[in-house]
Formats: C-alpha cells, structure tokens, sequence
C-alpha cells in the first residue's frame, strides 16, 4: 500500500511539473505574440520588419515549445500503454514539425536582411543558432533511420540511444541559449528612443519573455533526466517469452499490458533480474520495429 500512495504522489509531482511547463510555454508564445503584434509591426511576408517578426515568433512556438514537448512526450504515463512505435511516431512527428517552423522562421530572417541590404550571419546569435538548426536535423534524420525504419540492428540502436538522448537535450539547451542572445541582440538594436537602458516597457515584458524560457528549458530538463519517470519496459510481456519473440503491439502484449496492476508490481519485484538483462534492448526500442 506505502508503494502504491507513493508512485501516487510521485505521479501527481510529474502532474504538476507537466502542468507548469505546458503554462510557461503557452505564456512564451502569448508573450512573443503580444511583443510582435503590440510593440513591433505585427507579421507580414513582404520584406518589411514585420517579416522578421515571424522569427522570435516561430522559434519560441516551434524550436521550443514544441521541441520541448517532444522531448518529454514518452514520459507522459498515460502513453505507456500505447504502443512503443506508436510514442516514436508522435516523438518524430513533433520533432518534425518543431524543424519546420524553425527552418520557416530563418528564411523570413534572410528574406528581410536581403530585402532591407543588412549583412547575413555576422553574430554569434546566427552561428549558433544555425549551427544548432543544421544539427537538429541530423539529429532528425539519424533519428528516423536508427530507431523508427526497423532495419538498424538491435545493436546499433543500443550503441546510438544514448548519444540520441544526450544530443537531444544539449540541442534544447542551445536553443534556449540562442533565443536569449537573439531577444538581447533585437532589443538593442530595436530600442532607440527610449533606449533599452532605459527600461521602456517593451524591455521589461520581452526580459521576462527571456526569463520564462529559461524556466521552460529547466522544467523540461528535469522531467527528462528522472530515471524514475523514464517509460517503463514492458517487462511482463517480455518475461514471458523469448526476447524479439513478438513485436510490440501485438495481442500478446496487449492482454499482458491490461493485467491489473497488482500483478504488475509482484511480477516486477520477483523478475528485476530479468529486467536488467532486458532493459538495454527494450532502450533501444527494438521490439517496436521487429
């Protein structure tokens, strides 16, 4: 019973981080719409300032919040019934869309340069941030191929699952970097008269714009890197049969997975031996693919 009220209360905190982080990051994006539309010239796509608004606007809904949300989507505990293959599609998917957006939201920043005779990619803003778009989609296209297409071996996606993990997340953290150094950089620049010295009150709401992704990255940094909120293997059904036997998502898993959870527990305690041998396959995500 003591077990049972603390994965309870363990499950209510992964509530309320779940719940703070998707609220910092609708108010990121309410926040960067409201600088854009109130501040700036609002959105348009023709050369003027109002095209680069799409940028800061872009980069915060997609490269952000969505990458974000695609970060921690397979600890969300209702998807661990779904089936693995299931969880990587909407991973990818999201991850998919988050690059799109970004790549969007540079081109609307090259148009406007051109248009307007400024210089490209002179800042350290522009390095990183297209350095870390480029490595996006590597990591992007590497994803995809390792462990969504079922031809890479058990292996390899073993070898490759924590570097796909590490990458993932320093690219998260670049990003956030890369927008604080482009809110930074906007605001000088945009700030005349009154200057951003001088505390205008666009300064104040675009700092905290600034201060809410920081929060964002860190909310979503935690609940990525608990090891005890990490989806678990599905070590009954993989208990009861030889590894790699039966893809996932098939009738065997899914009667095993709908045992009632007691069940669940004891069989958890009797096989943790089991389970470690299992559980560097089962990271790899090779019985979604088989």
């Amino acid at each position: 019973a003591a077990h049972g009220a603390r994965k309870m209360e363990d499950y209510g905190r992964f509530l309320a981080l779940l719940a703070s982080s998707l609220l910092v990051g609708f108010v990121s994006v309410i926040l960067s719409l409201v600088w854009v539309f109130h501040y700036r010239e609002g959105l348009s796509w023709d050369g003027s300032p109002a095209e680069f608004n799409w940028h800061p606007v872009l980069i915060i809904t997609g490269f952000v919040f969505i990458q974000g949300i695609a970060i921690i989507v397979y600890r969300l505990p209702w998807t661990w019934k779904c089936s693995k293959l299931l969880m990587k599609f909407i991973h990818a998917g999201l991850n998919t869309i988050a690059m799109i957006l970004a790549i969007v939201s540079m081109v609307a920043v090259f148009d406007f340069h051109n248009a307007k005779n400024i210089p490209n990619m002179y800042s350290l803003h522009s390095w990183i941030g297209l350095t870390a778009v480029i490595f996006y989609s590597l990591q992007l296209f590497l994803g995809f191929a390792v462990f969504l297409l079922p031809f890479a071996p058990v292996r390899l996606r073993v070898a490759l699952m924590p570097i796909h993990v590490y990458s993932g997340l320093t690219i998260f953290a670049t990003v956030i970097a890369t927008a604080l150094m482009g809110i930074t950089e906007k605001l000088i620049f945009a700030l005349k008269n009154p200057a951003y010295s001088a505390s205008p009150p666009e300064a104040t709401l675009v700092n905290c714009l600034g201060l809410l992704l920081v929060i964002f990255g860190s909310l979503i940094l935690w609940m990525a890197s608990r090891p005890h909120w990490k989806r678990p293997p599905a070590e009954n059904a993989k208990i009861l049969r030889p590894i790699a036997a039966t893809p996932e998502g098939t009738e065997v898993e899914s009667t095993m997975t709908n045992s009632s959870n007691a069940d669940k527990s004891d069989l958890r305690s009797n096989t943790e031996a089991a389970r470690k041998q299992n559980i560097k396959f089962d990271e790899a995500g090779q019985r979604s693919t088989m």
